[in-house]
């Protein structure tokens, strides 16, 4: 077949990068990086092991699981808080100006006191009337108690879910009792479907959280919480790809473990079951500081990193893991710090990953003033 002579170096041009794309897929997926050393992917043929392109239906997954929160929040959570008596305090508005508005939106939420000067001199009022705007305007765009109830419900109803469909899953599995069977035989070991859904669930949860977190009640622990989403995305990706699914499996399940208490928790706080949310809580406590600081490295350095021979996919893997223990003890610091500080010692209640505002307590002696 003859081309005509001005199609030749284009013809050229995408045969070559053609062959790049070639090249650089065969590097990123060459079996010295995923696999143990004497392990090809020609030894993973011929039976359901891991593909890598199974795990594009977490982008539908994460979509699909934003639909269901929606509907669930709305149909579920909503109604059921309203029933429990989770009502949200009434805020007391500001009064339109343009002056203070614009400061607002453009240059801060909470001016210094040169700024709340000048504030004051430009709209013609006392600078107290000037800060008290301010706070009310804050008050205003703060969450409600109820959208926490049904972001803390959603995620409760997650988290439970898969927490025993996951133990349900490994229950009679060998690897869940002796962890040393893990690493038997691999990375020859034949993906069961049930794992590779349950796989896909959690990666699809995930990815949902980081496209709804912009949305979602912000915390003091916000740039942790992005740390702690990505590793974990991470994480379970290159485990699937390396087909360590049974080690991941048990690592999700360690997670999931006190994930849920938690969430439980927050929902007695919106619903100001004082007693039982504070027992709820030490429960968690407990739970979190065995699973995340006792099994979770016992589980990742003792069996993965003394009983496995290192390869480059283990120790990046090994990289994101010493990521999330670190994130762990800082968050079992503030789970200590909360406990003696709060429930123990009596101290004024405040959520250690709380919202960065006000109280509604605050709002609700403000709105006692105006009227």
């Amino acid at each position: 077949l003859l081309l005509p002579a001005s199609w030749v170096p284009r013809a050229s041009a995408l045969r070559a990068h053609h062959l790049t794309r070639m090249g650089l897929s065969e590097g990123f997926w060459h079996h010295e990086y995923w696999l143990p050393p004497g392990a090809t992917w020609e030894d993973m043929k011929g039976a359901p092991y891991p593909q890598p392109q199974d795990l594009l239906l977490c982008i539908p997954g994460a979509l699909l699981l934003i639909v269901v929160r929606y509907i669930f929040e709305r149909t579920v959570a909503l109604p059921l808080g309203r029933s429990l008596g989770v009502s949200d305090r009434l805020r007391p508005k500001v009064q339109p100006n343009a002056t203070l508005e614009g400061f607002y939106v453009q240059l801060g939420r909470t001016p210094r006191e040169g700024d709340l000067i000048s504030l004051a001199k430009q709209s013609d009022l006392p600078v107290k009337n000037v800060e008290t705007w301010f706070r009310h305007r804050r008050a205003q765009d703060r969450p409600r108690l109820m959208k926490k109830f049904c972001e803390a419900s959603w995620r409760f109803t997650f988290y439970l879910t898969s927490f025993f469909s996951g133990l349900a899953l490994l229950y009679d599995k060998p690897w869940f009792w002796d962890h040393t069977v893990c690493w038997l035989r691999f990375p020859q070991q034949p993906l069961p479907p049930a794992l590779g859904w349950f796989y896909l669930l959690e990666l699809s949860f995930y990815c949902s959280l980081v496209v709804t977190l912009p949305f979602d009640v912000k915390r003091k622990d916000f740039k942790e919480q992005i740390i702690h989403h990505v590793a974990t995305i991470t994480l379970i990706f290159v485990s699937y790809c390396a087909n360590l699914v049974r080690f991941g499996t048990i690592v999700m399940l360690v997670h999931d473990a006190s994930d849920y208490i938690l969430e439980l928790a927050k929902m007695l706080h919106y619903m100001k079951w004082k007693r039982v949310c504070e027992a709820v809580f030490i429960v968690f406590a407990v739970v979190f500081i065995i699973s995340r600081l006792v099994l979770f490295p016992l589980i990742t350095y003792y069996y993965f990193v003394t009983k496995f021979q290192l390869f480059l996919i283990s120790c990046v893997i090994n990289a994101f893991l010493m990521i999330l223990q670190l994130l762990h003890i800082f968050w079992s610091y503030l789970i200590i710090q909360m406990i003696f500080g709060v429930i123990l010692h009596g101290a004024k209640r405040k959520d250690a990953r709380s919202d960065t505002e006000e109280s509604d307590r605050s709002e609700a002696e403000d709105l006692a003033k105006n009227q």
